[in-house]
């Protein structure tokens, strides 16, 4: 280890590759070599300068010693093997007095930071933020290929790179492809201004595409800080797309982005699509004529769902939204199963951690704390969960998960993860009791769930140690590991599975055209749910992919059960 840390300037394809590379040993060439003979003749074979090292050190031998005796097999090994070993050292050392010399824009570089640096690199996802221009984006006047300049990303100039990013999520999104070919030439968004605020990632890329093959025009912002991925971003924008994201937005960089997708020139958005509520209450507080004016809301976070709620007891909600985070192709798939494999990713990336013995700490059995505790059990971690609501509790005893409350179990807990889409749920007197090395991080989708302004106090020192990776300093020198500052874990320090992204992609894809072609009068100023034809009709488009053949109802059947033979299947009320 200490070996590579003296040459970190080296790459592979700097060091010397020997002349002679051994050939693969066989069983006959062992059996060959057990013998005497085969033994003389299987001479190793050195390079040029170890063979000028052998012979210079055998011409300085005196006639005198020459005639004692000749050196022995074994000796002549032992000759060479220090030759060779001195060999190594003078390459290796001329590799480094050339390394020295070679010129450098930013001066001698700290072993300590090239090791970080590594670490940072190999962690980092598509389109992440770049080292090699760290100007803001607002200032740098950038243009597409077609001379687009109603957008803002990172670099416009990774978009060929995020656009492989988008063809490789397609082939994983079947529902997104084919609605673009039953529906592309219908346009039945044609006329439809939709005005997004969701994590722009390759998946995301997708159903934005969509919407404009089906006929929408977009507008588009990120409805999360490390979320973006800098690539797919561009890669949107070259394809005509107006796009206001990067990775590792201030906050005021996040309001500035959502405020210029709604407030653009002669241009009036008449849909919401959002994750989180953020736009939509941008949109009622500093835009309420043109709230008022919306065809519809889609909205797929239990926060922004909660949120359309609360307008809607208050009487202010005066157009009609869709709730896609109850729908139940979002709650069985999305929240389940996304969250099942990508926990894991997240924190692997960000930590390296080993799950099997580690006592992790689930705040929330919902869905989403299903799937983070199923996957974390099977590899061996010790589960406890913390609910609130007594049919999840049961559901979690009954999974053979201790359920408990965070102050009984918060001095052992090696991890606490949350996922309740509620607020302050981990505290400061939960960081003061937790144990050093212990490892916070949040599966909602907002911030709020860990009480983060509690920590940014002169007697904490925060130290950034990777991207999305903070160390919390106590005065006694412990540390708490906090991972992408409460934000979302899997989308912040990881990917998420494109398969599972097209249930929901499709879901909301299906809700934005339902409420633009709905009559008049279908839907009034409230919050829906999907119809479950709708729900059935998104999990039939993905059976294929699994060659699943489902088996359908005799009439007699169908009649005994009082439904339509072609569905749908479960009541409305069924979640």
């Amino acid at each position: 280890m200490a070996k590579e840390k003296n040459h970190t300037g080296d790459s592979w394809e700097d060091l010397a590759l020997p002349e002679y590379f051994p050939e693969p040993c066989t069983e006959e060439r062992a059996e060959e070599e057990d013998t005497e003979e085969a033994a003389k003749d299987s001479a190793v074979k050195c390079s040029p300068t170890l063979l000028r090292m052998l012979k210079a050190a055998e011409s300085r031998w005196t006639p005198r010693d020459r005639d004692k005796a000749e050196p022995s097999e074994l000796g002549r090994k032992v000759s060479e093997a220090e030759a060779l070993k001195t060999n190594m050292q003078i390459q290796l050392n001329d590799q480094q007095e050339e390394f020295n010399k070679l010129p450098t824009k930013a001066g001698p570089r700290p072993l300590s930071h090239s090791v970080s640096q590594l670490s940072a690199d190999s962690f980092s996802s598509v389109g992440s933020v770049s080292s090699e221009d760290e100007s803001p984006p607002q200032k740098k006047p950038q243009k597409t290929s077609k001379g687009l300049t109603d957008f803002c990303v990172k670099n416009i100039k990774q978009a060929a790179f995020g656009r492989k990013g988008i063809d490789i999520a397609q082939q994983e999104m079947p529902a997104l492809m084919i609605l673009r070919k039953r529906a592309g030439g219908e346009k039945p968004l044609a006329g439809a201004k939709v005005v997004g605020c969701t994590h722009i990632t390759a998946q995301t890329a997708v159903l934005i595409e969509t919407l404009t093959a089906l006929g929408a025009q977009c507008r588009w912002a990120a409805c999360n800080i490390f979320s973006t991925q800098n690539a797919v971003a561009a890669a949107l924008a070259e394809g005509g797309i107006s796009v206001f994201a990067w990775k590792g937005e201030s906050e005021d960089d996040f309001l500035w982005c959502i405020d210029r997708c709604v407030a653009a020139d002669a241009w009036e958005p008449n849909l919401i699509l959002d994750d989180g509520g953020d736009l939509t209450q941008w949109i009622y507080k500093k835009y309420p004529s043109l709230f008022k004016k919306l065809k519809g809301i889609v909205e797929e976070s239990v926060t922004g769902i909660y949120r359309l709620y609360q307008l809607s007891k208050a009487g202010k909600l005066c157009v009609p939204a869709m709730n896609v985070n109850d729908s139940v192709t979002k709650q069985k798939f999305d929240n389940i199963y996304c969250c099942k494999e990508s926990i894991l990713d997240g924190l692997k990336r960000t930590t390296d951690v080993m799950f099997g013995g580690k006592q992790v700490v689930v705040c929330g059995y919902g869905e989403v704390g299903k799937g983070c505790c199923a996957a974390l059990k099977g590899l061996g971690a010790i589960i406890y969960v913390t609910e609130v609501d007594p049919i999840c509790a049961l559901q979690a005893c009954m999974d053979g998960i201790r359920v408990i409350t965070l102050s009984e179990v918060i001095r052992h807990a090696d991890m606490v993860i949350t996922c309740t889409g509620n607020k302050n749920v981990v505290t400061r007197e939960h960081f003061d009791r937790m144990r050093s090395g212990c490892i916070v991080c949040n599966m909602g989708h907002s911030n709020t769930e860990i009480d983060l302004a509690s920590l940014r106090t002169t007697e904490l020192k925060w130290h950034r140690v990777r991207p999305q990776v903070d160390h919390i300093i106590w005065p006694d020198g412990k540390r708490v590991v906090l991972l992408a500052e409460g934000r979302l874990l899997n989308l912040s320090c990881s990917t998420v599975p494109s398969f599972v992204l097209s249930v929901t992609a499709a879901t909301q894809a299906l809700a934005l055209i339902e409420l633009y072609n709905a009559p008049a009068g279908r839907y009034k100023q409230d919050v829906y749910l999907l119809p479950k034809k709708m729900d059935e009709y998104v999990a039939s488009l993905h059976l294929p992919m699994f060659d699943a053949h489902v088996t359908e109802l005799t009439d007699e059947q169908a009649q005994y059960l009082g439904i339509s033979k072609h569905g749908p299947f479960k009541p409305n009320y069924y979640r």
